[in-house]
């Protein structure tokens, strides 16, 4: 569905808002346009605006059900076990890796955190024993979890601050023209900023992530409490930074954010520094944040891709191009990042040694 088809443009619902109350964050932006964008439409794959590593290749979900595994195996294998995917896609991902699982005896309940109900009824067709979440809140409280979010965290809408001669400010949005604009905000912020951050030169902007802070709090949480380990995969930084990262993907290729809003998809370099420091406050054990590519590497793709072309001597370049992808130094190899968490007790997973 497009917004040609009875909805109103989100564009034009932002300016009669702003004309009756004035600039709106940059949060609500971003996550207004994002509900909109997901509502509507499957976005993934060739015909859509993106695609995730395990469209690339069986090989993505084939590891991480491995690592998952185990994992799994050497925390005592205990039942009942839940495979919780947050925001899961089509259900690539969770197929690869419970058909690989399930070799070495892992059969967990599935559960998909997902809010867009076109992706839905595709997890549903590709997985049909999945049970469906609007959020974690409904996954059973007890049995080890195994969470996977690949991709989730960069779609949660950030808030931006920026230093203003007058002190930090919330980055606000405005119409100019044909498109949308950022503006300092008049409330003072400053008691948001941490203060070794306070006295940074004008014109410095500092983005924060409310959602992905509250999910990995929350998985965090849920680690202690039942056990279990998890696998956050995005691309983000691992060591604190300064500035804005706010992107828009349409049909594979960048455009900018303030134009038609809810027309592409809005993204933001994802705080793996800040949250790391989030799931060690409540306990957990962090195993540590890599490149993907490192991680990949460690678990053994060059050697699946090689067995995979064995194989299918025909399908040969496609793996071999598509192993490039995920683990090439210009592609998605460095640029994303996985972060491992474990229950306290669990074993250290891997590919997060050394």
């Amino acid at each position: 569905m497009s917004e040609g088809e009875g909805r109103e443009p989100l564009a034009d619902i932002f300016r009669r808002l702003i004309a009756n109350t004035g600039p709106i964050s940059l949060m609500h932006y971003m996550g207004e346009a994002n509900a909109r964008y997901y509502s509507s439409r499957d976005p993934l794959g060739g015909a859509g605006d993106f695609i995730t590593a395990p469209e690339i290749s069986q090989m993505f979900g084939e590891l991480i059900g491995l690592w998952l595994t185990d994992m799994w195996v050497n925390a005592g294998r205990e039942l009942p076990v839940h495979y919780v995917e947050l925001g899961p896609g089509r259900g690539t991902l969770a197929r690869d890796a419970l058909r690989v699982a399930k070799r070495y005896g892992l059969e967990p309940q599935v559960h998909f955190v997902e809010t867009s109900t076109a992706l839905k009824d595709i997890q549903l067709e590709t997985l049909p024993g999945a049970q469906w979440h609007h959020d974690l809140s409904s996954v059973p409280p007890y049995g080890p979890v195994l969470v996977v979010a690949n991709e989730f965290l960069d779609a949660l809408p950030v808030r931006q601050l920026v230093k203003t001669p007058d002190g930090w400010r919330e980055r606000m949005v405005m119409p100019e023209g044909e498109r949308f604009v950022c503006v300092a905000g008049t409330q003072p912020m400053d008691a948001a900023v941490p203060e070794a951050r306070r006295d940074a030169p004008d014109g410095t902007i500092i983005e924060t992530c409310p959602g992905a802070a509250a999910a990995v709090y929350e998985v965090a949480g849920r680690l202690i409490e039942q056990g279990g380990a998890a696998l956050f995969i995005d691309y983000g930084y691992d060591q604190q930074r300064d500035g804005s990262t706010l992107q828009a993907v349409r049909a594979h290729l960048k455009v900018d954010p303030f134009v038609g809003p809810g027309e592409a998809d809005l993204t933001a370099h994802v705080d793996f520094a800040t949250l790391a420091q989030i799931a060690q406050s409540r306990g957990v054990r962090w195993l540590g944040t890599v490149p993907q590519g490192r991680w990949l590497r460690e678990l053994g793709i060059e050697a699946r891709a090689q067995a995979l072309a064995q194989v299918a001597p025909q399908h040969a370049a496609a793996i071999d191009s598509a192993k490039e992808r995920l683990i090439g130094e210009g592609q998605m190899g460095v640029l994303f990042k996985v972060m491992g968490l474990a229950a306290p007790g669990w074993p250290g997973g891997a590919g997060f040694h050394g």
